[in-house]
């Protein structure tokens, strides 16, 4: 196909060039017989005119010997000289003819100074007569010799036309015929352009398309020819690497989904067995913390019956056998209502609300009212969201935080909790800050298990469930919980997330950092003072994190929910 281009351009050069000279040497004829042998023409036949008007008025001088009759001789005399200085400028190329209008230019002159010039003078000196008399013997054969020149000089110019035209009529139509030629070479080279195309490429990709549309349709096993150009056959080549891969890729995803079938039905089958077992757990859970009361609150009533009866009446080491078995009793009562309060967390609901965190917290400080007066805490939140929730469960999320920092307290330090909330991207970060006793790294995450305490029974009371309902509560409203060790220096930040609401919608105006809006006890300051925290919301220290228990002045036990 190069080869091919290669010989048209030249071939279309050549005719090109060709064409240009043609071209030009037409356009010299045509400008030599439109600006030379028209004009040529003319002006001869207007010489001729001027030397026949140089006759007539030499003829009417002698005929009146009046000066006047002369103007016409004087005025063919001023034409001649012009037109024959005209006719020289444009037979500059034309030696021959231009010898011929010289040849008449002569005899014009020799006809004057023989013929018209002496008449004239003769009839100015001897009169009419004798000027008609000399015109009449000598004037007819000059004049005549000198037409016949003017004659020969007009055919002379008249063959200069005729042959510029034919030349140009030549150039004509070999122009044309050149680019006949040229239009001929345009569509051999066309037709030998379209074959070569079909039969390089054209045929070839078809084929090829061919081939690749039933390895589309599902034929991936059969193979590819290399047909065509070197091109095309390396294209091909590389579709048939490709089909391999993709055939090869192919049975290797039929075997994976293989695979992954009988995984999925593996899977299927452990997850209806885990359903039916955290069917029979729930269930299990519910009725053994149901069925468990009334035998528990008869062993604890009875326990309590002999203490009371025959507290100091049996020896020393019997009233502490009771009072381990009241202890006990208790105990159990208390970790059976915690179990199916987590049990029930997720299964018996109400659908979610909006439900205002400032609200919420307004509840949680009427909750831990009295907890905070007898220990002289502070309670305060800010910059509280509306999220979607069941606000039960939050109260409850929000109790178990705020319970677990007045709990885990240092024994010199008034407790102080504050709640707060940032938006990141699209989840409410929110926090509880609690200047307590906090919680080492490495127990970060162990806080969050069911029943698992890090201190004794006797040192902070409770069951070492509550802040895996905190957990159960978060992540029952898509979000996660995390203790960040690091966040305070003394005390503990406990943070979790709640989604941001679909639809957003303007939320409460952020309320200034507020106490709980209690009376603290006595010996504590009149006003809660807002936490120093200015950092995300952090949130309360509590290895235990059940139900909050303090103890009271007269010894007893006081729980707050």
């Amino acid at each position: 196909m190069t080869a091919l281009c290669v010989i048209v351009g030249v071939v279309l050069g050549l005719l090109a060039v060709g064409a240009a000279v043609v071209a030009t040497n037409n356009r010299q004829h045509l400008d030599t017989l439109l600006t030379k042998t028209g004009p040529l023409r003319i002006d001869g036949l207007a010489l001729l005119g001027a030397l026949v008007d140089q006759q007539a008025g030499v003829r009417g001088y002698a005929v009146t010997a009046n000066e006047a009759d002369l103007a016409p001789y004087r005025d063919g005399q001023e034409r001649e000289a012009a037109l024959i200085a005209s006719m020289e400028t444009r037979l500059g190329d034309q030696p021959e003819i231009r010898r011929e209008l010289h040849v008449v230019r002569d005899h014009a002159r020799q006809w004057r100074e023989a013929v018209a010039e002496p008449a004239i003078e003769l009839t100015a000196r001897s009169g009419p007569d004798a000027g008609q008399a000399f015109l009449t013997a000598q004037t007819g054969s000059r004049f005549t010799e000198l037409r016949g020149e003017v004659q020969a000089l007009q055919e002379s110019i008249l063959a200069l036309r005729n042959t510029v035209a034919d030349d140009a009529r030549r150039t004509g139509n070999t122009l044309v015929l050149l680019l006949v030629l040229a239009a001929i070479v345009v569509v051999l080279a066309g037709l030998a352009l379209v074959t070569s195309l079909n039969r390089l490429v054209i045929g070839p990709v078809t084929t090829l398309a061919g081939q690749v549309r039933d390895v589309a349709a599902g034929h991936y096993q059969r193979d590819i020819e290399q047909v065509g150009p070197p091109e095309l056959a390396r294209l091909a080549g590389d579709v048939d690497a490709m089909r391999r891969r993709i055939a090869a890729d192919l049975a290797e995803v039929r075997q994976a989904r293989e695979r992954i079938e009988w995984v999925n039905s593996q899977l299927e089958k452990q997850a209806e067995e885990l359903v039916r077992s955290n069917r029979d757990l729930e269930q299990f859970a519910y009725v053994a913390s149901h069925d468990l009361q009334e035998p528990l609150r008869k062993v604890a009533s009875f326990c309590q019956l002999l203490q009371r009866r025959y507290a100091g009446k049996l020896d020393e080491r019997a009233d502490q056998y009771i009072s381990f078995a009241v202890d006990g009793a208790q105990r159990m009562q208390r970790l059976i209502n915690d179990l199916l309060a987590f049990s029930r967390i997720g299964r018996l609901t109400t659908g979610f609300t909006e439900v205002d965190l400032n609200a919420v917290m307004t509840e949680v400080a009427a909750q831990t009212e009295a907890t905070r007066r007898y220990v002289g805490g502070e309670l305060t939140w800010s910059d509280l969201p509306v999220i979607r929730g069941e606000e039960t469960l939050l109260t409850n999320l929000l109790a178990n935080l705020v319970g677990n920092s007045l709990k885990f307290r240092r024994p010199d330090v008034a407790p102080k909790v504050h709640v707060s909330a940032r938006r990141v991207g699209e989840e409410w970060e929110i926090g509880c800050q609690d200047n307590g006793i906090g919680i080492e790294p490495e127990f970060a995450d162990k806080i969050f298990v069911i029943f698992q305490r890090l201190h004794a029974k006797d040192a902070y009371p409770g069951t070492g469930i509550g802040l895996a309902i905190v957990k159960k509560i978060v992540e029952y409203h898509g979000g996660r919980v995390w203790v960040e060790p690091d966040a305070v220096t003394d005390g503990t930040m406990i943070r979790f997330t709640l989604p941001v609401p679909p639809e957003p919608r303007s939320s409460a105006e952020p309320s200034e950092a507020r106490p709980s809006e209690v009376e603290p006890a006595e010996g504590v300051p009149s006003e809660v003072e807002p936490s120093e925290a200015t950092g995300p919301a952090a949130a309360p220290a509590g290895a235990d994190g059940g139900p909050e228990e303090s103890a009271r002045p007269d010894g007893g036990m006081k729980e707050t929910v």
